[in-house]
């Protein structure tokens, strides 16, 4: 700690930076592509050519067009970043990553992950025909908080309207699958109103949903994940509002709630498959007991804007987020629910649900400094209060106790620039300061029950469950968090930059306290509660000029007490503290042909990740491979759009390749990735009277199995989570701005 503060006072008095970013491989066209960026995320009005680390913008054309083909911001996100996992095509995003590490996921900068206990359902908390854009900022940093240790994707929600009078947007589709089966038509209406008079402006907006189900490319439903929940036969109702009110020319007040709910109908069981003979599983008509999963998200942020207060730019937000992760339950009783107390064996029916509560503030000011014009300071404070439970609704006992965080974070951060912007130095400071508080508790009955077997004939049985008293506690951590980085740009379009993050965020709390077995156990100093610190280092170069817009980046990073993921025989996750190390090469390039209107995309990501597996001595050595629920395959991507006049076409192609996991650990080579590749089709003509598109996914209705169940452990109950992918899918649209 000593030589990290040391660093930080050298950082702080020559040369900090707020956000590492770089708008390198920018995804869309129709975003802007001048110095006039502001990338929110990265909390600096700063030019995106100032900052070193990689960012992609994803504009809001772009994200319609993806939204189209598949349905979700995480879909969108995931087609068109290489070093972003396949989605899971569910409800739980759960295993999917970011360059190897969970993303960070936020709207408007308010964070959607909960600290204390993931449910892994954060990509799914508002309709994307509210959001303008999306920023991913790559890589582990410390910019938003807690969680972003693989990065930021921030979702920035439409913006106040610029002309006086009304205006707004509507949006109908349908969608089908190739056989058009009845059970599989869905529909989405949504609607945007914005007025502005004089200094006050006002937003509104509603959009639903109705899912049918799922089909894959051989014509089969694809089968349902009753616990973590489906986004197939689903309802969803988003509401957006947002209110603004210019103060002075300068200075705005906004006022923005959203209220998210997606809702499982509950009309289908799932049909065991055969993961020996490659067949996946499927679902029939049926009637799964209890609640059918949800997802509810409430959210309202309150921001004090000022572009020139003191002749810097000042920042601030108020937050409330509240969420309710209802996780379905399956027709065979969960074994981790039992208790012969309550029920016999094998009897007892319940499931879970995710209640959260955040409470949050963020300040920032940013100016150049008098007299010394090339330095550019940020002073913030970030402030965090999260209270999480998670609870069986069918019994009333609570699995993971009640638990309090508490998060604040000072920092202090500049970027200065040299030569005439020859040169850029960055670097910065944030202070963590993290504080939990758990009461005293008692763990499910079913943590300490021990199965009799052939070779276990004594302490087994009915007479193991019971559980065990876990002591509560206060525990305390923080951690100095150092960033730094360099730009150089000879010549205007090119640049090469190096950069070094810190990232900080506490593993899944709930998974590890929920799971203690071990009498004694003192949560004032269990050490697997302790804080993920994550350090990343990144090598990049872009080249901006004519008709071509490319980039690579080299990046590697490690913890030495990271997170994994690992998969139970129930289909339970639990978690692991190993050190961990990541290390990938991404590279983009995109050209404008000499055919008007027309450009190519590539798009290739290489990711390998090892851990040290020795978990009862741990060594610090990585000897063994992450597997599928814990880093992505490697990608090509291609694609050519096609961009004149009320014509825009896309053509996009993914290939996932292939993957063996090899170690001391002896991953099983069922859990192999095989590779499938996807291809995805858009069309739009816009008319006098709106646009008109009709968008295709899996164009081809490859038959595949879904990357997560491919890769899981062999024992993860292969035929009851053995999903494949959706086959060819038709979606009509009709859009109208007025």
């Amino acid at each position: 700690m000593n030589r990290k503060w040391i660093v930080a006072a050298l950082l702080s008095s020559a040369l900090s930076v707020p956000a590492f970013a770089q708008d390198t491989a920018p995804v869309d066209d129709s975003a802007p592509r001048d110095d006039s960026i502001v990338v929110t995320a990265a909390r600096t009005i700063l030019p995106p050519n100032a900052l070193p680390l990689t960012i992609d913008l994803i504009g809001k054309d772009t994200l319609d067009q993806q939204l189209a083909i598949s349905g979700s911001v995480t879909d969108a996100v995931s087609n068109l970043t290489p070093s972003f996992s396949p989605t899971r095509q569910k409800l739980s995003g759960s295993g999917e990553s970011l360059r190897g590490r969970s993303p960070l996921y936020a709207i408007n900068g308010i964070p959607q992950s909960t600290p204390m206990r993931d449910g892994s359902r954060d990509g799914f908390t508002i309709d994307g025909f509210f959001v303008d854009r999306v920023e991913l900022i790559y890589g582990s940093n410390a910019l938003q908080g807690i969680g972003g240790t693989g990065g930021i994707v921030n979702q920035v929600t439409v913006g106040a309207p610029k002309e006086e009078g009304l205006g707004g947007r509507f949006l109908l589709q349908g969608t089908a699958d190739d056989g058009f089966s009845g059970d599989g038509l869905g529909g989405k209406v949504a609607g945007l109103v914005q007025y502005k008079a004089g200094r006050f402006d006002a937003t509104f907006g509603a959009a639903w949903e109705k899912r049918g189900a799922f089909y894959d490319g051989e014509g089969r439903r694809v089968g349902f994940n009753l616990t973590q929940g489906e986004t197939q036969d689903s309802r969803t109702l988003s509401l957006f509002a947002r209110l603004g009110y210019e103060l002075s020319p300068t200075a705005r007040l906004d006022l923005i709630a959203s209220r998210y709910e997606l809702k499982g109908d509950g009309d289908y069981v799932a049909i065991a498959g055969n993961r020996a003979l490659g067949i996946p599983t499927s679902a029939v008509r049926g009637d799964p007991p209890g609640e059918p999963a949800r997802n509810r998200t409430e959210s309202v942020a309150l921001s004090l804007t000022d572009t020139d207060l003191g002749g810097g730019n000042f920042v601030s937000q108020i937050f409330f987020n509240r969420s309710r992760d209802t996780f379905g339950g399956e027709i065979d009783p969960i074994a981790t629910f039992q208790d012969p107390a309550i029920a016999p064996q094998g009897t007892l029916f319940d499931q879970s649900q995710n209640r959260s509560r955040k409470l949050g503030a963020k300040f920032s000011y940013e100016r150049a400094v008098p007299g010394f014009e090339a330095l550019t300071v940020t002073l913030g404070f970030d402030a965090l209060v999260d209270k999480t439970e998670q609870a069986l609704i069918a019994t009333g006992r609570v699995w993971v106790p009640p638990s309090d965080f508490r998060s604040l974070a000072p920092f202090g951060q500049a970027n200065l620039k040299l030569f005439d912007g020859l040169v850029r130095l960055a670097g910065g400071v944030r202070w963590e300061n993290v504080k939990i508080k758990i009461d005293d508790y008692h763990t499910l009955a079913s943590t300490t029950y021990v199965a009799c077997t052939a070779t276990v004939t004594t302490n087994c049985g009915l007479s193991t469950y019971g559980g065990v008293d876990v002591a509560g506690g206060k525990p305390k951590f923080d951690d100095l968090l150092i960033n730094g980085g360099i730009i150089v740009e000879p010549w205007q379009g090119i640049r090469v930059y190096a950069s070094y993050a810190e990232g900080f965020t506490v593993p899944d709390i709930g998974r590890i306290t929920r799971a203690v077995k071990t009498a004694g156990i003192d949560i004032d100093n269990y050490l697997d509660i302790s804080p993920i610190v994550s350090n990343n280092r990144e090598i990049g170069v872009e080249l901006k000029r004519g008709p071509l817009d490319a980039s690579a980046t080299y990046f590697w990073s490690s913890s030495d007490k990271g997170q994994l993921l690992i998969a139970r025989p129930d289909r339970i996750f639990d978690v692991q503290r190993q050190r961990v190390e990541i290390q990938g090469l991404e590279i983009n390039l995109r050209v404008a042909l000499p055919v008007d209107g027309l450009k190519v995309g590539v798009g290739y990501a290489h990711l390998k990740g090892r851990y040290d597996s020795d978990s009862t001595n741990p060594d610090g050595i990585v000897d063994t491979d992450l597997d599928g629920s814990n880093i992505s395959p490697d990608r090509l991507n291609l694609n050519a759009s096609y961009n004149k006049g009320p014509v825009s076409a896309l053509v996009q192609t993914q290939f996932f390749l292939k993957r063996d996991f090899h170690g001391k650990a002896n991953p099983s080579p069922l859990n192999n990735f095989g590779g499938y590749v996807i291809t995805d089709a858009s069309l739009r003509y816009q008319t006098g009277f709106g646009g008109l598109s009709l968008s295709v996914q899996n164009l081809f209705d490859k038959f595949y199995i879904d990357y997560s169940s491919d890769t899981r452990e062999a024992t993860d109950a292969p035929v009851a989570a053995y999903f494949a992918g959706r086959g060819r899918t038709f979606t009509l649209g009709w859009d109208y701005r007025f």
